[in-house]
């Protein structure tokens, strides 16, 4: 296992970050009931094979089954006597968690309120990255900025970060942060994968500029990349139920056959290629992998003793490249030239 720094801090994590999503029992409600389901002994079972590979970075959030994934992963590191040193926690918060017209958002109550119930239900007396899940549209920007600025000064966290936000919003509050010395992003989690590549065009080279650190979610496309599905209506898994997130079917297909070839080269699975080739891109953190069972964790654990060769990534890149849209492809055309070849002195 490989580590890296959580953004521009000192503190390392895991490239392989365990998502805890699929932690949850019993029917809760809403989009759970297709992804959770899994009993605090399996929870166990799958942490500890975790840990035990070098993962030391864990991601949950207060919506996830409304609570219980917190609850559990707080359960399994007592259960396991992992000392709170030894892991990095980071949960979200922005969802609905109730009917009331203030339990959702970024306002500076909701976030005192939630980060305070994570705390409980994971029974830790701090969190190491603590991070907004989603744009609030109404509540301003200052008024969730500071807030996070007091959470972190009160010691209840340790670092924050943001997820699902554009690149302009997030360069404003990084300037924001700045200029009034409150506590920074340090991570942007974020939807990336073979068959979605959208986030190079406006934020990879935002968070390469500003050091941040890309954790990666939904890496295998809600399971579509790891090789039991191919073109047609899906049967079973997670996508027959909940076919999210959206892609292009055809082009995923594409990426799809090319995984299975480079996948036979290397007597590798499916899902350790697709997995692997996000690793091989210089500006990933971390990877958010999420397992229902422990030889699915095992698949996706096996990437990073997987490396591909720099043909086996041209292909991928190729196969999957992004279609050219303005103004990237006008950049492009009017930065030819502009960097001048180097000089050689004449002999």
């Amino acid at each position: 296992m490989r580590y890296k720094q959580l953004g521009n801090t000192g503190l390392f994590v895991s490239e392989i970050c365990l998502g805890a999503m699929t932690f949850g029992e019993g029917s809760t409600g809403g989009i759970w009931d297709n992804i959770a389901g899994l009993q605090q002994k399996t929870v166990n079972d799958i942490i500890e094979r975790s840990m035990a590979a070098g993962v030391n970075f864990i991601d949950t959030a207060n919506v996830y089954s409304f609570g219980q994934s917190e609850r559990m992963l707080g359960q399994a590191l007592n259960d396991l006597g992992v000392a709170r040193k030894d892991v990095v926690i980071a949960t979200k918060a922005f969802g609905s968690m109730g009917e009331g017209p203030n339990d959702r958002g970024s306002s500076r109550a909701h976030l005192f309120e939630q980060v305070e119930q994570s705390l409980e239900r994971m029974g830790v007396d701090h969190i190491d990255l603590y991070q907004l899940h989603g744009v609030d549209i109404v509540t301003p920007i200052e008024e969730t900025l500071r807030a996070l600025d007091d959470i972190v000064a009160s010691g209840m966290v340790r670092y924050v970060g943001v997820s699902n936000w554009p690149a302009w919003r997030m360069a404003k509050a990084l300037g924001l942060s700045e200029a009034r010395g409150w506590a920074r992003f340090e991570t942007v989690q974020a939807y990336y994968s073979l068959a979605g590549r959208d986030l190079e065009r406006e934020i990879v080279p935002f968070l390469e500029s500003e050091k941040l650190g890309l954790m990666v979610w939904s890496p295998l496309a809600g399971g579509l990349l790891s090789g039991k599905y191919g073109p047609g209506a899906a049967s079973e898994g997670r996508r027959a139920n909940f076919d999210f997130p959206p892609v292009n079917k055809d082009r995923a297909w594409d990426c799809v056959a090319a995984l299975r070839e480079v996948a036979a080269k290397h007597d590798a699975s499916v899902a350790s290629v697709a997995l692997a080739w996000i690793l091989a891109k210089p500006f990933v953190m971390s990877i958010i992998i999420g397992a229902k069972t422990l030889d699915q964790l095992d698949q996706n654990l096996a990437a990073v003793e997987l490396t591909l060769d720099a043909e086996d990534i041209a292909r991928l890149d190729a196969v999957s490249a992004l279609p050219p849209e303005y103004p990237g492809w006008m950049v492009e055309r009017q930065s030819a030239g502009r960097i001048p070849a180097p000089f050689t002195p004449k002999r």
